[in-house]
């Protein structure tokens, strides 16, 4: 009978992955923890972020929220295609400058945690993030294209994928 409620190594890994690997847990918890606990066992003391770019930090983080929020309002589904198709193809608000505003606010948050520690840890997780969020809106795009059709392929002409007239 025990061992019929003992979790399996297998699901302990599982729901350990996918704490650690959910974004915006790893985004915004685990990467600031993991880059504070690096820099500070290398310099052997502890490492105070650089506090000007707290505003970078928490912008990126109330972008994410708020923009979720609105999306889920509207009728567009959870974050991320990959947790199942919007009802709603979201075209106006944050959504009318940058087709990913809450992946966006990943990066922006990742951007300050680079600025604020300048370390080869911070760096490589910025950069992380960079390529996980790039391959998700690949991802998402097709997803997103296959559902909506010409609307979405309309939309995507006229609104770009990250920053608003440039890229």
């Amino acid at each position: 009978m025990e061992a019929a409620t003992t979790p399996t190594l297998g699901r302990v890994f599982k729901t350990l992955q996918s704490f650690y690997w959910g974004s915006p847990r790893t985004t915004f918890v685990v990467n600031p923890i993991t880059v504070f606990l690096i820099d500070s066992l290398i310099e052997r003391r502890v490492k105070v972020p650089d506090l000007r770019f707290l505003p970078l930090l928490l912008w990126g983080n109330l972008q994410y929220r708020l923009v979720g929020s609105y999306r889920a309002a509207l009728g567009g589904g959870p974050g991320g295609v990959s947790r199942g198709l919007p009802e709603v193809l979201v075209t106006d608000g944050l959504y009318g400058l940058t087709r990913n505003p809450m992946y966006l606010g990943h990066l922006i948050f990742s951007l300050g945690l680079f600025l604020a520690f300048r370390s080869p840890s911070s760096a490589l997780l910025a950069l992380g993030r960079l390529v996980y969020f790039v391959r998700r809106v690949d991802l998402d795009e097709d997803r997103l294209e296959s559902a909506f059709g010409d609307p979405y392929r309309v939309y995507k002409r006229r609104v770009r994928r990250w920053i608003p007239g440039v890229l």
